[in-house]
């Protein structure tokens, strides 16, 4: 494909293409759920061995779930949260991946 730059259209469209890549890099939430099982401890806790998140940042993220009934703890590839997700299901605590979606 040859692409005219002097046409300001084919730039225009180059730029639309761009902002289209870039915000599919990180098209994905990982989102966990509030329940009356699991402890804020357990959450935590799971919430810095699973995601990677500093104390602060997983009591934050527990505290939110708590009040809002769910939080999207972290955002990444499809490939990339899926393991997450996984092994914090298997912790007993609910968590899905949903697609980001344009406010």
């Amino acid at each position: 494909m040859v692409v005219d730059l002097s046409n300001p259209r084919h730039i225009e469209l180059i730029e639309e293409e761009t902002d289209l890549l870039t915000s599919a890099e990180h098209p994905y939430s990982l989102i966990v759920w509030n329940d009356e099982i699991n402890t804020f401890e357990w959450v935590i806790q799971t919430l810095v061995e699973i995601c990677n998140h500093t104390s602060e940042q997983a009591e934050q993220c527990a505290m939110i779930i708590h009040t809002q009934g769910k939080y999207a703890v972290k955002q990444g590839s499809y490939e990339e949260l899926k393991p997450m997700c996984d092994a914090i299901t298997e912790r007993g605590i609910g968590a899905t991946i949903e697609v980001l979606t344009e406010s």
